[in-house]
């Protein structure tokens, strides 16, 4: 952010293994993972910062991140006449022969980027989340109240945050007071007790603040380097830590129904969720805001065909799409055919999946490259499928990059 403002420089953690959204994460760092059709997950952060204003953005990766290097490499071409950029930054090994011990730890590793910058705040977002946000809001609040930390909070049922760092504020509603990660047993919001503030993973920083955070978590050898774990707590310890409000934020072109949405498709339950959150007349979550852009490159292919006998209904069609057949409540990535008498109903197929003629796909994940024979069946024999492919909790059956369908 220029032009006479502070400067931000924007890091986007997505150095993540994403073990639980195997097997798509088999071959790819889980932010690297399609969504939507002609999207992948780190388009979402990414496009949030860059409509805010934030140009200068670097992405820590680590795992499996060849995909997400080539693709942030081609598609996020920011002006170089203007000094902008977001870059694909891998694990560097500054401090030793040694992966990141944790998010912390990664910034740690990675000050060189700070000090070429010398920003007057560091942004710090998660890469694997669906949700728009303006993050020039969160930093005017960080700004006026003079934090070290401003971390972003999402009211959750009580119920549910024991997956999530649980923020309990203050009596200014701003100040946090304490900072759980992952409690057991998380303690309610007053005057409402059956839910809880839920930390996002999104920071604002003032630049010292971080820095001298991270000196000091660096020399506690009890720390876990991590920011929820580790930062988070030491900040709001020292009274430096408020908390952001994400019902409070507001983008161009939301509707009443998509205000404040968001997703964390961590598991493939919650992954095949939010893509049936796009497919309705009024969807939980439109791709379709023009004045707030989800930002990619779907590639230089032909409009989507839909052929003699093809039929679709409550779908997501991406461009080089040829439907012969049925698609019903489903979300096609570009390059997918479904030849005639095909059968596609509440599923999700990745790039250049292939479905056979006769064949039957139902309640499934496809990743790019599966070929689906003529008259095979997923979706339709419970047992069978839990026996060949990987079947989520609630039923979401899913296939990896490439494979093989009995």
């Amino acid at each position: 952010m220029r032009g006479g403002g502070p400067s931000v420089l924007g890091i986007v953690l997505a150095g993540g293994a994403g073990k639980r959204l195997m097997p798509l994460t088999a071959d790819r760092a889980k932010p690297a993972v399609t969504f939507g059709g002609t999207y992948r997950l780190v388009d979402f952060v990414l496009s949030n910062l860059v409509n805010g204003g934030i140009l200068r953005i670097c992405v820590l990766t680590q795992y499996k991140s060849h995909s997400l290097d080539r693709h942030v490499t081609t598609t996020w071409r920011m002006s170089s006449l203007l000094g902008n950029y977001v870059t694909p930054v891998p694990a560097q090994q500054r401090l030793g022969p040694r992966w990141y011990l944790g998010s912390a730890d990664a910034i740690l590793q990675s000050l060189n980027l700070i000090h070429d910058e010398q920003p007057d705040y560091v942004a710090v977002f998660g890469a694997d989340h669906v949700y728009r946000m303006d993050p020039r809001q969160m930093l005017d609040q960080h700004a006026e109240h003079g934090a070290g930390v401003t971390v972003a909070g999402i009211k959750v049922p009580r119920a549910e945050a024991s997956g999530f760092g649980v923020i309990t504020p203050g009596a200014d509603g701003v100040q946090v007071e304490r900072f759980l990660e992952k409690p057991a047993d998380p303690p309610g919001l007053p005057g409402d007790p059956g839910h809880v503030f839920a930390s996002m993973g999104n920071y604002v920083f003032t630049t010292k603040a971080l820095l001298e955070a991270l000196r000091e978590d660096a020399e506690d050898p009890q720390s876990v380097h991590d920011m929820g774990g580790s930062i988070l707590p030491r900040l709001t310890s020292q009274g430096a830590a408020q908390v952001y409000d994400f019902d409070t934020n507001h983008v161009p072109g939301e509707t009443v129904r998509d205000h404040g949405y968001r997703r964390d498709v961590g598991t493939l339950d919650a992954y095949y969720e939010a893509h049936m959150d796009l497919i309705s007349d009024r969807p939980a979550f439109s791709l379709y805001n023009r004045d707030w852009p989800i930002h990619t490159n779907p590639g230089s292919l032909p409009p989507a065909k839909i052929g003699a006998g093809g039929i679709v209904g409550e779908s997501v069609i991406s461009p080089g799409c040829v439907v012969r057949g049925q698609v019903t409540r489903s979300v096609l990535s570009p390059g997918v055919i479904v030849d005639s008498g095909a059968v596609v109903q509440g599923s999700v197929l990745h790039h250049n999946v292939r479905v056979g003629r006769g064949a039957i796909v139902r309640g499934a994940v496809l990743d790019k490259n599966v070929d689906v024979p003529p008259g095979a069946t997923i979706g339709v024999n419970p047992e069978r499928d839990r026996e060949l492919y990987t079947v989520s909790d609630a039923g979401v059956i899913a296939l990896g990059k490439g494979s093989q369908v009995g």
